[in-house]
Protein backbone atom coordinates (compact mmCIF):
# COMPACT_ATOMS: atom_id res chain seq x y z
CA UNK A 1 0.00 0.00 0.00
CA UNK A 2 2.10 3.32 -1.11
CA UNK A 3 2.01 5.66 1.59
CA UNK A 4 -0.57 8.92 1.26
CA UNK A 5 1.60 12.08 0.24
CA UNK A 6 1.65 14.82 2.49
CA UNK A 7 -0.93 17.85 1.48
CA UNK A 8 0.95 21.36 0.82
CA UNK A 9 -1.48 24.49 0.45
CA UNK A 10 -0.33 27.48 -1.70
CA UNK A 11 0.08 30.66 0.19
CA UNK A 12 -3.32 32.32 -1.65
CA UNK A 13 -5.29 29.00 -0.35
CA UNK A 14 -4.00 29.79 3.46
CA UNK A 15 -4.99 32.84 3.23
CA UNK A 16 -8.37 32.47 1.45
CA UNK A 17 -9.44 30.04 4.48
CA UNK A 18 -8.08 32.40 6.89
CA UNK A 19 -10.27 35.46 5.52
CA UNK A 20 -13.46 33.14 5.49
CA UNK A 21 -12.45 31.80 9.22
CA UNK A 22 -12.53 35.14 10.34
CA UNK A 23 -15.53 35.91 8.60
CA UNK A 24 -17.60 33.34 10.29
CA UNK A 25 -19.75 35.25 13.04
CA UNK A 26 -22.50 32.06 13.45
CA UNK A 27 -21.76 29.35 16.74
CA UNK A 28 -20.27 26.20 14.78
CA UNK A 29 -19.17 28.40 11.80
CA UNK A 30 -15.89 27.64 11.68
CA UNK A 31 -16.18 23.81 12.24
CA UNK A 32 -18.35 23.78 9.07
CA UNK A 33 -15.95 25.72 7.03
CA UNK A 34 -12.84 22.88 8.09
CA UNK A 35 -15.17 20.25 7.79
CA UNK A 36 -16.09 21.08 4.35
CA UNK A 37 -12.41 22.11 3.18
CA UNK A 38 -11.29 19.17 4.82
CA UNK A 39 -9.17 20.46 7.38
CA UNK A 40 -7.90 20.57 10.96
CA UNK A 41 -8.34 23.19 13.84
CA UNK A 42 -4.51 22.90 13.91
CA UNK A 43 -4.13 24.13 10.32
CA UNK A 44 -5.96 27.42 11.12
CA UNK A 45 -4.30 28.11 14.51
CA UNK A 46 -0.94 27.61 12.30
CA UNK A 47 -1.78 30.02 9.88
CA UNK A 48 -3.54 32.64 12.36
CA UNK A 49 -0.14 32.91 13.79
CA UNK A 50 1.53 32.59 11.05
CA UNK A 51 -0.19 36.12 9.78
CA UNK A 52 0.55 37.45 12.77
CA UNK A 53 3.66 37.18 12.21
CA UNK A 54 3.60 38.74 8.66
CA UNK A 55 4.28 35.18 6.58
CA UNK A 56 1.27 35.30 5.10
CA UNK A 57 1.83 38.32 3.15
CA UNK A 58 4.73 38.03 1.07
CA UNK A 59 6.26 34.97 -0.66
CA UNK A 60 6.90 32.07 1.17
CA UNK A 61 9.91 30.75 2.57
CA UNK A 62 12.27 28.44 0.75
CA UNK A 63 13.02 25.04 1.88
CA UNK A 64 16.64 23.82 2.80
CA UNK A 65 19.85 25.02 3.45
CA UNK A 66 20.40 28.96 2.98
CA UNK A 67 22.89 28.92 -0.30
CA UNK A 68 26.72 29.71 0.44
CA UNK A 69 28.06 32.79 -1.64
CA UNK A 70 30.29 31.41 -4.72
CA UNK A 71 33.89 32.30 -4.02
CA UNK A 72 35.85 32.91 -7.17
CA UNK A 73 38.53 31.00 -6.82
CA UNK A 74 35.87 28.05 -6.64
CA UNK A 75 35.26 28.22 -10.35
CA UNK A 76 38.62 28.37 -11.45
CA UNK A 77 39.32 25.11 -9.24
CA UNK A 78 36.12 23.42 -10.77
CA UNK A 79 37.80 24.74 -14.22
CA UNK A 80 41.03 23.21 -13.92
CA UNK A 81 39.87 20.36 -12.39
CA UNK A 82 37.59 19.57 -15.64
CA UNK A 83 40.52 20.72 -17.95
CA UNK A 84 42.73 18.24 -15.72
CA UNK A 85 40.14 15.54 -16.36
CA UNK A 86 40.10 16.06 -19.69
CA UNK A 87 43.43 15.81 -20.24
CA UNK A 88 44.41 12.88 -18.16
CA UNK A 89 41.22 11.56 -20.73
CA UNK A 90 43.16 12.21 -24.06
CA UNK A 91 46.50 10.55 -22.09
CA UNK A 92 44.60 7.44 -21.01
CA UNK A 93 42.87 7.39 -25.07
CA UNK A 94 46.55 8.40 -26.10
CA UNK A 95 47.83 5.37 -24.48
CA UNK A 96 45.72 2.28 -25.27
CA UNK A 97 46.07 4.10 -29.18
CA UNK A 98 49.86 3.07 -28.79
CA UNK A 99 48.94 0.19 -26.85
CA UNK A 100 46.96 -1.02 -29.89
CA UNK A 101 49.55 -0.46 -32.47
CA UNK A 102 52.23 -2.59 -30.65
CA UNK A 103 49.47 -5.15 -30.36
CA UNK A 104 48.67 -4.99 -34.30
CA UNK A 105 52.56 -4.65 -35.26
CA UNK A 106 53.23 -7.49 -33.33
CA UNK A 107 50.57 -9.80 -34.49
CA UNK A 108 51.30 -9.07 -38.41
CA UNK A 109 54.95 -9.36 -37.24
CA UNK A 110 56.31 -5.75 -38.61
CA UNK A 111 58.32 -3.79 -36.49
CA UNK A 112 57.30 -0.26 -35.12
CA UNK A 113 59.62 2.63 -36.30
CA UNK A 114 60.79 4.03 -32.93
CA UNK A 115 61.17 -0.13 -31.83
CA UNK A 116 65.16 -0.92 -32.24
CA UNK A 117 65.54 -4.86 -33.55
Amino acid sequence: MAKPARRRFTLEYKRKVVREADACKAPGAVGALLRREGLYSSHLAVWRAARERGELAGAPKKRGPAPRAMDPRDKTITEQAREIARWKHRAERAEALVELQKNVAALLGTPLENEKS
